[in-house]
């Protein structure tokens, strides 16, 4: 089904099933796939390919050479229907590359809103990535990474599979990310080291003095009071009940699976 208000270039394939919404726009030679949906405003520039079970939400950009719900470079991954989905405001660069998910994992890639996804990016089977954050060129994310709301992702980073990046998190550029980054903690490295908070990142997105007081008390006790993990949790947990915005560190600890940087 393409709506009547779509804006479809001549030299561009749309192939039959596929469902279009309004006010979209397909731009020269680029692929949709049967099983895709668009939809309203979404504008693809020109050459992108959209494929497999991926749904595209609204008021995107999508620059030209960027290939999205292609199969996953998993050697197990044997065709099995498996899904993309992306929400809404999100501003996909050129030759950015997303993958579908794959059964071993939850068989769905899925991006979030309001996010800068830069030039060559490649983000893998099964990954989820939150709202508003920022992925910058050359970026690789292996399988099942999560990237939480508002972190950036530095240039030439790559991350290792099943690793979570919190909320607020800023990786440096060139960086190697082999196990989880706490929220709020700046990082950069070949093995990322911590080196801080962004307080002036934190202010401009709205944390009161006390909340960034409290996250920099929390990011001491896990990082320069050289107490064990253990130690350091209860101590962050005995804190997150003076201050709720600390219970996000004792909230990413239960997720980690792969530990966390130290």
């Amino acid at each position: 089904m393409i709506d009547k208000t779509a804006i479809i270039h001549p030299t561009a394939i749309v192939e039959n099933g596929a469902i279009i919404h309004a006010s979209v726009y397909i731009g020269a030679f680029c692929y949709i796939g049967s099983q895709v949906t668009i939809c309203n405003n979404t504008v693809l520039k020109s050459h992108v390919i959209v494929n497999g079970l991926t749904k595209i939400g609204c008021n995107n950009y999508i620059y030209q050479f960027s290939s999205i719900g292609e199969i996953s470079q998993d050697l197990k991954y044997e065709g099995e229907l498996t899904h993309v989905e992306i929400g809404d405001r999100n501003y996909i660069r050129e030759n950015v590359t997303i993958h579908c998910g794959t059964i071993q994992g939850t068989g769905l890639t899925k991006i979030g809103n309001d996010n800068l996804i830069m030039v060559n990016v490649h983000i893998a089977h099964d990954c989820v990535i939150g709202n508003s954050c920022v992925l910058a060129n050359n970026a690789t994310l292996a399988g099942h990474v999560e990237i939480d709301d508002y972190a950036i992702i530095g240039g030439l980073t790559g991350i290792h599979q099943f690793c979570i990046i919190g909320t607020h998190v800023i990786v440096g550029g060139c960086s190697g990310v082999v196990q989880d980054i706490p929220p709020f903690v700046t990082a950069q490295g070949n093995r990322t080291t911590p080196f801080g908070i962004n307080v002036v990142g934190l202010k401009r997105r709205g944390f009161n003095k006390n909340q960034i007081q409290a996250i920099r008390h929390a990011y001491k006790i896990l990082y320069r009071s050289k107490k064990t993990f253990k130690q350091a949790t209860k101590e962050i947990e005995i804190l997150a009940k003076k201050q709720l915005i600390v219970q996000k560190f004792i909230d990413f600890f239960i997720r980690s699976t792969r530990g966390i940087i130290r």
